[in-house]
């Protein structure tokens, strides 16, 4: 990425963040829309441009949303970091997040093990229809 150094800190324009990060520039927007990238700085002609800053919380969005959380819930951490003034506060709320998505993660594991049993039972039913003996 081709980095433009302002006032000592390297700046990325919108188009080399999206081809660095392979998030495009309506996303970008749309974060910085949201709330979820606040403080993108504009240069002059209102062109985005983004530090060190913007690009590790970028980085924070995708890997929550790696992991299953939605933008709504990327907010509220956001909305409680701001608010309740502190990390500490944040990950409180993202350690109560990341537990009800894993008891979802459970119970749909739980769910497709049944389906795969379901699913091997009517084929070992339907292999008897067709051959006359169980498959093993």
């Amino acid at each position: 990425m081709s980095w433009q150094s302002v006032a000592d800190e390297k700046l990325a324009s919108i188009g080399e963040v999206s081809e660095k990060t392979g998030v495009s520039a309506r996303t970008l927007r749309y974060y910085e829309e949201l709330g979820l990238l606040p403080g993108v700085r504009r240069r002059e002609g209102g062109r985005r441009v983004y530090g060190r800053d913007e690009l590790e919380r970028l980085s924070f969005i995708r890997r929550l949303k790696s992991l299953g959380l939605s933008l709504d819930e990327i907010r509220d951490l956001n909305a409680v970091h701001g608010i309740e003034g502190g990390t500490a506060a944040m990950l409180g709320r993202l350690n109560e997040l990341l537990e009800g998505h894993l008891q979802e993660v459970d119970t749909r594991l739980r769910e497709l093990m049944d389906l795969r049993d379901e699913i091997e039972k009517y084929r070992d039913h339907v292999g008897v229809r067709i051959t006359g003996r169980r498959r093993r």
